[in-house]
């Protein structure tokens, strides 16, 4: 048994943080996906890097000129054939799963960070134009974003919540997709046919506090913050999804909104390069790993349930954190503001790199 099919016994499920055309075509994505990858994800960066580093889109682009789309349009249909490819490639395993895996996950534009209804306008449409029933449609955890993320669940289109640092942000998500399903429900909606996770940002929180731990002395609690985090995002998820208002919801089909491990790369050197893997590992759980993170793990990572361990521990480090002077609210806070100019910065670069394939092919 692979160790991804080990983590899938545990009961989470990893998807892979990359797509590009000529990995899909040549067969790499199936052989993933035949050792135990069960989905996959996107952002404007993984994008940039694949339509503008290479010449696997070069033909579509000259016919797309020739066809005298914009920029913009161009963008979407590259990205939406990409997606559908891949979505067609995990189709079997979202069949078999009943629904549970075998999404691949496209995001609205980052120019709509902090537009509620331009986002949710934006999701409906790419849903609708992907025409895949296992498309999730990424949404940033911005004040705007929460309640374009309920809009869209309601019209059942699945979400993945994205660029969650903090427990508020997390609740929030988690608020608004319980609320979508209310709505979806009153409006006679299949529950069961609508999915949605929480993607939890990782290592760019430890990052973060560690670089403020340094400037006042602190090695003892560095390198364990991010994992403490998400631990206790994790015992709050086993709370938001019980009782009695989520039982109604249960009996008619819906499905937790499972959190997912994001930016599990690990930045610093000097930490394990498993290490935001093997902790994390926990039923109802998705961690999302880039290739280099995923190829460590399957050579040399840890399969065990870890995310229940030591929690109170956990708790009291982050509590400690306060005590000392570090606000962590104040620093999630600044890293979804920094993650969401993160992923407006490639964007505007593959438009402007799709402007100068365009300019070059119609002149």
């Amino acid at each position: 048994m692979s160790k991804l099919n080990e983590l899938t016994e545990l009961g989470q499920a990893v998807w892979f943080d990359y797509i590009r055309r000529s990995f899909t075509r040549a067969g790499d994505l199936q052989a993933l996906i035949d050792q135990g990858v069960r989905g996959v994800t996107s952002n404007p960066a993984i994008f940039e890097k694949a339509i503008a580093g290479s010449d696997d889109y070069d033909d579509d682009i000259q016919r797309l000129v020739g066809e005298r789309k914009s920029v913009n349009e161009i963008y979407e249909a590259l990205a939406l054939e990409d997606i559908r490819q891949v979505a067609d490639l995990l189709r079997p395993l979202y069949d078999r799963t009943d629904g549970r895996d075998g999404y691949v996950s496209l995001e609205v534009s980052p120019t709509l960070a902090h537009d509620t209804s331009g986002s949710a306008d934006n999701a409906k449409r790419l849903f609708a134009a992907a025409n895949r029933p296992n498309l999730m449609i990424k949404i940033p955890a911005t004040p705007a974003g929460i309640p374009a993320i309920e809009t869209v669940i309601a019209a059942g289109i699945n979400v993945n919540v994205t660029l969650i640092f903090s427990l508020v942000q997390y609740e929030a998500a988690a608020g608004a997709y319980i609320n979508g399903l209310e709505k979806l429900l009153e409006a006679g909606g299949a529950l069961g046919q609508t999915a949605s996770v929480a993607s939890f940002f990782i290592s760019r929180v430890d990052t973060a506090v560690d670089t403020a731990l340094e400037k006042i002395g602190r090695s003892d609690l560095q390198g364990t913050t991010a994992i403490d985090n998400a631990k206790l995002a994790y015992a709050r998820f086993r709370e938001i999804f019980a009782g009695d208002r989520w039982d109604r919801l249960a009996r008619a089909g819906a499905r937790v909104q499972r959190p997912l491990w994001a930016s599990t790369g690990t930045k610093n050197p000097a930490y394990a390069d498993t290490l935001y893997v093997d902790s994390l590992i926990g039923p109802d759980t998705v961690n999302t790993l880039p290739p280099a993170t995923l190829q460590a793990f399957m050579d040399h990572g840890q399969a065990s349930l870890t995310i229940n361990k030591n929690v109170e521990a956990a708790r009291n480090r982050i509590l400690a954190l306060s005590n000392i002077g570090i606000g962590l609210e104040t620093i999630t806070k600044q890293l979804l503001d920094e993650g969401v100019a993160a992923f407006a910065k490639p964007f505007e670069s593959l438009m402007g790199s799709i402007e100068g394939k365009r300019e070059k092919l119609s002149g």
